[in-house]
Order: structure tokens, then C-alpha cells, then sequence
């Protein structure tokens, strides 16, 4: 395993599960120091040093984010990754569930990123990425207020790296697909044949299965690391060929 981020601080939300456990551990075997912020980080063990922080209050946030740069000396890499799903059509979610899922999955996102600015913008080498989803650019169905906060966290990627690519801040998102993670399980076991849903979840992917949470983390680690120094308001698909491919039926 290649150390290229040796030296490097990393906080990441969300941290202590699914996708943000994976891109936690995967960041600390690169090599960097890892704050894993969650409202439950008892599932970081060393080298993780797991933080409690709720990205829906303000105070929270910016008393972890502090917490976070003093136990690690400073912030290189910002993951931006806790979340929370809904599910049903625009007709479906009250305004109270609006807000809520909008305060955590865009409004998150802003508190953290804020609250770590100022550490970032002195560090030689400062990344953010924001864990995004399919949802933003393909209408999936039974998803309409997840696909709005995704679709809006794309485009804040977009703003915030324009805003601060001329202070050596570059900002990205993942896209990832339907990924095998904790969430997506509960649903699947809510669902009347569970196998069956789970078959059909990985059939609309075109390569046929679903994506693991340590395959966004590798996406997640790539744009946060210096050999994507260049890359910056991208974002990356991993979602097994469905935002971009169109394959015939099979037998067609």
C-alpha cells in the first residue's frame, strides 16, 4: 500500500460508517491522520481519532472542527460525506422532512466547510471532497427531496470551487451509484422480498451489482490526494456505468 498521504490531516464526516468509515481507514492507510466526525464515532478505532459532532448544529460543528485541527495539528482534507436519505415523489415527504434532510445533506455540508476554512486556506495542500450521488443527475424514481439536496450538492461543489481555487482550495464531489451500505440495507429489509430489491438495485447498474462503500472511498482518496492536484469543480461517477451508458436489453 502506497503512503502519498503521509503528513496529511484529514476530517471526515459521517465518518464512523458506509461510505465514511471506508474513506476514513482508506485515508489512514494512505498514510494521513484521520478525525472521523460522527454523531456516533464509536465504530472509529485507532488510527482513527473518532470525534462526536451533529453537522445540523452550528455549535456542534465548529467545536469538533477546532477539536479535530488541535488533535491533528492543523486540516488538509476535508470529506464532506454525512447524510441522511428519504424516499417517496414530491407529493410524498412533509415540509418539516424537507428541511430536516435539507439542513443535513446542503446545509451540513456548509457548516462543516466553513467551519474548516480557515485551516484549510493555510494549508500547501487543501482538498474538499463532497460525497454527492447518482441522484443528482439521473431522475431516479421514488427519490425526489434525496435528488434535490444531491443535485444541490453538486452545485455548491461547483461554486465553492470557484470560489476558492485562487486560494489553493480544490473542491470535488463523488457521485457514487446505489451503494452496498448500512442505509440501503434497512431499505432492503423493509422492502416485501428483499432479495428480489436487492436484484433489481444491481440490475439497473450496468455492471450488474451494486457498488461497495470501498470503491467511493478510492474515488474519494484520489481527489483528495496531491495526484489530483489538478483537478478541481469535478465530479466523479462511480456508479458502475449508469449516469453514462445506455446497453440494450439483454438477449435484445
Amino acid at each position: 500500500m502506497t503512503a502519498e498521504l503521509t503528513g496529511l490531516r484529514a476530517v471526515v464526516t459521517g465518518g464512523a460508517s458506509g461510505i465514511g468509515l471506508a474513506t476514513s481507514r482508506l485515508l489512514a492507510e494512505r498514510g494521513a491522520r484521520v478525525a472521523a466526525l460522527d454523531l456516533d464515532p464509536s465504530g472509529c478505532l485507532p488510527p482513527l481519532t473518532g470525534l462526536k459532532a451533529d453537522v445540523g448544529d452550528d455549535a456542534s460543528v465548529r467545536a469538533a472542527v477546532e477539536e479535530a485541527a488541535a488533535a491533528l495539528n492543523g486540516i488538509d482534507i476535508l470529506v464532506n460525506n454525512a447524510g441522511i436519505g428519504a424516499t417517496g415523489t414530491v407529493a410524498d415527504n412533509p415540509d418539516e422532512q424537507w428541511r430536516k434532510v435539507f439542513d443535513i445533506n446542503v446545509l451540513g455540508v456548509v457548516r462543516v466547510t466553513r467551519a474548516a476554512l480557515p485551516h484549510l486556506r493555510r494549508s500547501s495542500h487543501a482538498a474538499i471532497v463532497n460525497t454527492c450521488s447518482i441522484a443528482a443527475t439521473a431522475g431516479l424514481p421514488q427519490r425526489a427531496l434525496y435528488s434535490a439536496t444531491k443535485g444541490a450538492v453538486l452545485s455548491l461543489t461547483l461554486a465553492m470551487a470557484a470560489d476558492h481555487v485562487r486560494e489553493g482550495v480544490r473542491v470535488n464531489c463523488v457521485n457514487p451509484g446505489t451503494v452496498d451500505t448500512p442505509w440501503v440495507g434497512r431499505l432492503l429489509d423493509a422492502a416485501e422480498d428483499p432479495a428480489a430489491e436487492r436484484a433489481a438495485l444491481g440490475a439497473r447498474q450496468p455492471h450488474g451489482r451494486l457498488v461497495t462503500a470501498e470503491e467511493v472511498a478510492a474515488a474519494i482518496v484520489y481527489l483528495a490526494g496531491p495526484a489530483a492536484g489538478s483537478v478541481t469543480g469535478t465530479a466523479l461517477a462511480v456508479d458502475g456505468g449508469m449516469a453514462g451508458l445506455r446497453l440494450r436489453p439483454v438477449g435484445a
